[in-house]
């Protein structure tokens, strides 16, 4: 697709979104820079930093993420945040610079670190000389050779093909189908590869397609594709009754390894036994520029920060702006995997922020309990409900099953939670009457695609989330009173968080 001129296209999509972009343009940084002495700042309140809030602010960040994702065309041939690109450079660079404007409220550590993402060129597959129209090519699968393609005989692997034993010695160059379940496709890809598999085709074991992504590369895996459950039935059905089929597979791709960075910020004062923490993605997918996904919780983040250097804390309050959400919560993770025991004791809460803005939203929070997560997430869970309710607003629970950030943190024994407005699925009849919007619609279309641009955020859910997220941080830093205190973490909580299907946007088991 060929671009208009950098500052046409800021203008036009500008104008898609109702933004004056000329009015934009002219307005200066936000600056709330507050030299007043600690002791003499106000004491935080939730509804005095609620109200800072306002959809200018967002519309004036959002606009600059834009304008930053436009830096990879020339690498991408669209505009992109994805870790290792200009964009996603850029998004770091201005959250270091905002920060800096604050530091005498703020301490800021970078957290370097490095990660894996992958490039899809494209993919093909046919069995029996017939494209399954289910098909899909994992996140992060490497390639076959050359990116041309191989052909083998489709070999069926038993049970789950978890255990080398459950590779036949004839999978041996062919294409390994397995069913998806028990563990990771990358596992099973590895297994694949070691049995001497050209290439491995996992069904889903639920009805529909089975998006989901290798992980971190292992040593022998191979190309690998997911097929839907009926797909992948009707291939073993053929298996069983003729005994022979043949498939091609092609994977253009390439895994490459990235250095990139986390941004850490803590207020200077504070308890330092009862951090108060929360955090949001800074990166997007390859595929577009992310301004909700997740611009709007980056933002939604910076702006509060800003907003908090006005009043002085209790507990210390800590932001994180983690890289590489998007290819399986690695920012998240390296910063947990980094945490001393003691370190970890201090971080009494972390609260996740993905997608605040969906234009078909829902007011989504996560139903984290006590029994089934670290003691206290339910008690976060009833702060959003409780403020959604005063607010006279409808609100939805939605599973909490490892998709996001809080992943590490509440296997850790890190009490967690969070709200977002809605992804790839679709809004159901029930939710359109409590919400508006249209049933039987993505509640974002634009979920990792290219749309995902200025025309794409509501800022009326944007405004009240943000506004949610300077409540919950201002009812922390004041006080943790009533709030349970840490727990050593459950080995019956940690077996049933260690089974969850999603580490991070996609599938993993």
């Amino acid at each position: 697709m060929k671009y208009l001129p950098l500052v046409a296209t800021l203008a036009s999509s500008a104008l898609a979104a109702g933004i004056n972009f000329a009015q934009l343009l002219d307005q200066k940084p936000l600056d709330i820079a507050d030299n007043v002495k600690w002791e003499l700042k106000p004491e935080v309140d939730s509804a005095a930093l609620q109200s800072a809030v306002n959809e200018l602010d967002l519309k004036i960040e959002a606009s600059y993420l834009f304008k930053v994702a436009h830096g990879s065309v020339f690498e991408y041939g669209h505009p992109t945040r994805v870790i290792g690109s200009p964009g996603h450079w850029s998004t770091i660079n201005h959250v270091l610079d905002t920060l800096h404007n604050f530091k005498h409220y703020y301490d800021v550590d970078v957290q370097r670190f490095e990660a894996f993402t992958g490039i899809l060129k494209s993919f093909s597959l046919t069995i029996n000389g017939v494209a399954p129209k289910s098909a899909e090519a994992l996140d992060l699968t490497p390639p076959t050779p050359g990116g041309f393609p191989v052909t083998g005989p489709v070999v069926l692997v038993d049970n789950y093909g978890c255990q080398a034993s459950d590779y036949p010695f004839n999978v041996t160059n062919g294409i390994a189908l397995i069913q998806r379940g028990s563990c990771s496709f990358g596992q099973k890809s590895e297994l694949a590869g070691l049995r001497g598999a050209k290439a491995a085709l996992i069904y889903n074991n639920v009805p529909g397609n089975a998006k989901g992504t290798l992980g971190a590369p292992t040593p022998h895996q191979v190309p690998s594709l997911s097929l839907s459950q009926e797909d992948g039935e009707a291939v073993k059905r053929q298996l069983l009754t003729s005994g022979s089929v043949i498939a091609t597979v092609a994977v253009d791709s390439y895994v490459k390894k990235f250095k990139t960075k986390n941004v850490i910020a803590t207020t200077r004062y504070g308890n330092d036994s009862n951090i108060v923490m929360l955090g949001a993605h800074s990166d997007s997918v390859a595929a577009g520029p992310g301004i909700n996904d997740d611009g709007s919780g980056t933002i939604s983040l910076l702006n509060v920060a800003k907003y908090l250097t006005k009043f002085k804390v209790n507990n210390k309050v800590r932001f994180a702006w983690w890289a590489a959400e998007e290819e399986g919560l690695l920012g998240s993770d390296y910063y947990v995997s980094k945490l001393t025991p003691k370190e970890k004791s201090q971080i009494r809460l972390f609260m996740d922020y993905d997608m605040m803005a969906s234009p078909n939203y829902a007011y989504q929070v996560y139903n984290a309990t006590n029994s089934e997560n670290p003691v206290g997430s339910e008690e976060l869970k009833n702060l959003y409900i409780d403020w959604y309710v005063e607010q006279g607003l409808n609100y939805t629970l939605v599973p909490f099953d490892g998709r996001s950030d809080y992943d590490g943190f509440i296997k850790s024994g890190i009490p967690g939670g969070g709200i977002a407005t809605g992804a790839e699925g679709l809004k159901t009849e029930e939710e359109a009457e409590l919400f508006g919007g249209e049933a039987g619609v993505a509640y974002d279309p634009c979920y990792h695609s290219l749309c995902d641009d200025l025309a794409n955020p509501d800022y009326v859910p944007w405004v009240v989330n943000t506004k949610l997220i300077a409540h919950s941080v201002a009812t922390y830093a004041k006080s943790l009173d009533g709030f349970p205190l840490r727990e050593e973490p459950s080995p019956f909580k940690m077996t049933a968080q260690s089974n969850f299907k999603y580490h991070g946007p996609k599938l993993v088991l």
